[in-house]
């Protein structure tokens, strides 16, 4: 399996999350210095405490996906090593974070890290469980699970989007699917009603090979979009 991936990108954003994080701590502290220094200029220190609550969200948000250990195109190398070398995943080099190509089809690959119980139920997905630092991290919309369907759906229009713009003129766009990676040990999937494949990385191997056998992409047009996409990577 080949991994092509924008590590200046990663290395840039994962800068910013530090710096962001850090200065947050800074905000904060002078707000709180405020507050108990100075309580008539009360106005000043919530006007500190609201711009670095707001520094901290996005530096919790760069880190997470940039600055986590390890990082989320690390994980889905590890969930994918030995799956063979006519499979290469792109990290951080199209509009979609995560692009696998290969004798499955083209697939857009979402980790997430959420711990406890992941449902499917009624047209809904929910997450339950995972101890006091998930909930709060829920709370606050880091680790919030969302609406993985819509999201799933904006990933494949950018990819065929994309694909259209740099696939010669004629080809036609093969079909695009998503899949969800719940990366973390502690997680408990009930997802068997769920739209989307949700897999741990244990199962995401497997499952691509499965999907192999269904032949989704065929040898010219697997070489056309090969071509098409950047070269440069490492074997995994």
């Amino acid at each position: 399996m080949k991994s092509v991936t924008n590590i200046k990108l990663v290395q840039r954003n994962a800068k910013i999350g530090q710096y962001t994080s850090l200065g947050a701590l800074v905000v904060l502290g002078l707000g709180l210095f405020i507050t108990f220094k100075y309580p008539t200029k009360f106005e000043y220190s919530l006007v500190a405490l609201l711009v670095g609550f707001l520094m901290s969200q996005i530096g919790i948000h760069f880190t997470n996906r940039w600055g986590h250990t390890p990082r989320p195109d690390e994980i889905v190398d590890k969930s994918l090593k030995g799956l063979g070398r006519e499979f290469t995943i792109y990290h951080y080099v199209t509009p979609v974070s995560h692009l696998l190509v290969g004798p499955a089809g083209i697939w857009t690959i979402m980790p997430n890290f959420q711990g406890g119980i992941i449902a499917y139920d009624k047209k809904r997905w929910r997450a339950k469980g995972g101890g006091f630092l998930q909930s709060y991290m829920r709370l606050f919309g880091q680790e919030n699970l969302g609406r993985p369907d819509l999201e799933s759906e904006a990933e494949i229009d950018s990819a065929k989007r994309y694909l259209k713009r740099i696939l010669p003129e004629g080809t036609e766009i093969p079909e695009v699917r998503s899949a969800l990676l719940f990366a973390n040990p502690k997680v408990e999937l009930k997802v068997e009603d769920a739209p989307l494949p949700a897999l741990t990385p244990k199962e995401l191997k497997d499952f691509l090979r499965e999907k192999s056998k269904e032949k989704a992409l065929g040898e010219v047009t697997l070489s056309t979009i090969r071509a098409a996409l950047p070269q440069a990577g490492k074997e995994e």
